[in-house]
């Protein structure tokens, strides 16, 4: 399992984009994780899957809500990370408002959460292999933290542990 001082995974995650721009078209855009992280601060926060309740209840509004605080406290950018693909990611960035603030990243093939060591077997539920849920701080592509949930608990992925840990 990946852990503080380790790099993370150079792989290529997707991010549906809404408008055409330079080097961008709409619909799924592929991000190197290697570039994107460079010489910046990132809350990365992943998720089993989008749309869930508690995800869509607690997780990903507290990142909305706390977005300014995380730019105040060092952070260039919000991660959220889940193995669907980006067209789901980019349903649920807009039922949950988070254009300018978090970023949805699709991890479709689970690429990121293998790498990592951070998988969850959902397969006799339906779901496959998902992302446990999971936090951590990533400042130049190395991992300063890293929070871990264990099964059915919701207590260090939310906003406020990782705020805490980049003001820290």
């Amino acid at each position: 399992m990946i852990k503080v001082g380790d790099t993370i995974p150079a792989v290529t995650l997707y991010e549906y984009s809404e408008v055409e721009g330079e080097g961008c078209s709409i619909g799924p855009n592929p991000v190197d994780v290697a570039k994107a992280s460079a010489g910046k601060t990132i809350a990365l926060f992943a998720l089993p899957g989008a749309f869930t309740p508690t995800c869509s209840a607690k997780h990903v509004p507290g990142y909305v809500e706390g977005a300014e605080a995380f730019k105040n406290a060092g952070v260039d950018e919000i991660w959220c990370l889940s193995v669907n693909d980006a067209f789901v990611m980019g349903a649920w960035a807009r039922d949950q408002k988070t254009n300018g603030k978090v970023r949805m990243l699709a991890d479709g093939s689970a690429d990121f959460a293998k790498a990592t060591g951070l998988t969850l077997d959902l397969a006799s539920r339906g779901m496959g292999l998902r992302s446990n849920r999971y936090s951590m701080l990533v400042k130049d592509g190395k991992v300063t933290a890293l929070n871990v949930e264990a099964p059915g608990k919701f207590e260090v992925s939310d906003a406020g542990t990782l705020l805490g840990q980049a003001k820290g």
